[in-house]
């Protein structure tokens, strides 16, 4: 039995008395929305210079908009809601697999598959007892809340510490987890809010286990699947490569939820095999999924804030406050302790750790599961889930960057890595390599001779303070500078391996051992 694969049906909203849709309307509808998107386009400078994660402002557009705002929107229909979370949530997973580092996550990803494990069991129990027996929730809602709470939101988590370097291993493990933990939760969720009893701890463990290999197995294949196609197969244009890529994505997500394992593992991990394949056109495809990532979070976080009545919310606030408190200062450093002590993970990191477990959209997005299922006192849970969210992360969001600091995690800037955006040149056999020289690489300083490119591969073009000329052999490059090459189809991952160890260890890579993204074999002819 698959818990991720219902998805929720008959999409209406409920408007009291129906009136047919006019082009009239059409425009007003395209009116509201853009301006929206421009206040919401508008409000992320706002949160970055409050150090607010952005989702507060979102939510905060959509309450203004609801019917106890000035917008005096009356909407609940909490089915449309979920189906456009579900959406959202897989746009979000795949912009954030895309930009995953595999090498940043690779050392970490034991003591993160614990956390995102282990640690949701230990914050759901922990939690649930707390709603059951200090606020007096019957168990079944408290398991359900217990649950909702337990994943925590990596968007929310960066986009305060984006200004904070920090060890690997931590964005690592905080980065994976938060991919990772989705998809258990999402399971628990709908099991606790399925009609009858709830299936023994083993049998939905196993069922756990289940859904989430079969999700891992066709995330990685089409991810490799993809990859490969997109490697090898020239577009006509360069703007089908993004759509093509989420594309791939979404198919992940639909493949690993018909074949009744867990879509969100899918697309998570699909996107990030993508991320780390060196696609063509690269750039142009990071930055499409971003704007994507952006659209879904704002139309997502409105549409929650339109879905919650404000005036409902006063009974509700201790309760949730009670919940997050033992959450926020119980269950996760607990879960943390327990899950990261093995793999010696220092106390400084453990204690970053535990308070960086902010929650964001998914948890209110999952709290809408009860109500669509119709559990009793289902609103009740959704109002203590959003208090819970907003309070928190009121509280979290500002304090992250100055724990940071004082535990004094921060860590010097590692060489910046080259910009290389790679364009096929299908009937040439041949691609074309741009190459942007950041701050802080090693290339800076190198002449052209020093890359010592492999046989077949050559720098054609500089482009240097606006202006672009065919360099010499003695040519030095400077940061700032924008390379064109030329390499061949045999040679095309060597080059752009060799100039990666340039661009981190500098003219004696090769000798030093410094080898950048990845090995040097036959890249330094």
């Amino acid at each position: 039995m698959s818990y991720v694969r219902e998805l929720p049906r008959g999409m209406r909203v409920s408007q009291g008395r129906e009136r047919p849709l006019t082009v009239h309307h059409l425009d007003q509808l395209l009116l509201v929305c853009s301006l929206v998107l421009l206040v919401a386009v508008a409000a992320v400078r706002i949160s970055s210079r409050s150090g607010l994660p952005s989702l507060l402002v979102y939510l905060g557009i959509g309450v203004l908009m609801g019917q106890d705002g000035i917008g005096n929107i009356h909407f609940n229909n909490a089915e449309l809601t979920q189906v456009i979370g579900y959406a959202a949530l897989v746009v979000i997973l795949a912009e954030g697999g895309l930009g995953t580092k595999w090498k940043e996550i690779k050392p970490a990803l034991p003591a993160a598959s614990a956390l995102a494990l282990g640690g949701v069991a230990v914050s759901v129990g922990v939690t649930a007892s707390a709603a059951h027996f200090l606020i007096g929730l019957e168990w079944r809602q408290a398991l359900i809340v217990g649950a909702v709470v337990s994943s925590t939101d990596a968007a929310a988590v960066f986009s305060v510490l984006r200004k904070i370097p920090l060890p690997a291993r931590v964005t690592g493990t905080l980065e994976a987890e938060s991919g990772f933990n989705d998809a258990p939760v999402v399971i628990l969720v709908v099991a606790f809010s399925t009609a009858g009893p709830v299936d023994h701890w083993y049998v939905l463990l196993g069922e756990i286990a289940l859904e989430l290999a079969i999700g891992a197995a066709i995330g990685l294949a089409v991810g490799w699947l993809g990859s490969w196609g997109l490697r090898h197969v020239a577009l006509p244009a360069s703007g089908l490569y993004p759509i093509a890529v989420m594309a791939i994505a979404v198919t992940a997500y639909a493949g690993g939820a018909l074949a009744h394992g867990s879509g969100f593992l899918g697309v998570y991990l699909a996107s990030m095999m993508m991320g780390n394949a060196k696609l063509p056109h690269w750039p142009a495809t990071r930055g499409f999924a971003d704007g994507l990532g952006w659209i879904a979070q704002i139309g997502m976080f409105v549409l929650l804030g339109l879905l919650v009545t404000p005036h409902e919310l006063g009974d509700d606030v201790w309760p949730a406050l009670v919940i997050g408190l033992v959450l926020t200062m119980v269950a996760r450093p607990l879960s943390v302790v327990l899950c990261l002590t093995p793999f010696r993970v220092p106390w400084q990191e453990q204690t970053l750790m535990s308070w960086a477990g902010l929650r964001g959209a998914v948890p209110i997005i999952l709290a809408t599961i009860p109500m669509v299922q119709g559990v009793d006192a289902s609103r009740r849970i959704f109002n203590i889930v959003f208090v819970l969210v907003v309070v928190y992360t009121l509280v979290q969001g500002p304090t992250l960057p100055w724990l940071a600091r004082t535990l004094r995690l921060g860590q010097d800037a590692e060489a910046a890595d080259l910009g290389i955006e790679s364009a096929p040149l299908e009937r040439l056999r041949g691609h074309l390599l741009s190459v942007a020289i950041p701050e802080g690489s090693k290339m800076h300083g190198v002449e052209v001779a020093e890359l010592r490119l492999p046989a077949g591969a050559a720098v054609t073009l500089v482009v240097r303070e606006g202006k672009s000329f065919v360099p010499l052999p003695t040519t030095v490059l400077r940061r700032g500078d924008e390379l064109l090459v030329v390499a061949t189809d045999p040679v095309r991952d060597a080059a752009e391996r060799r100039l990666r160890s340039v661009g981190h260890g500098g003219k004696l890579a090769g000798w030093l051992g410094t080898n950048g993204a990845g090995t040097e074999a036959g890249a330094g002819r």
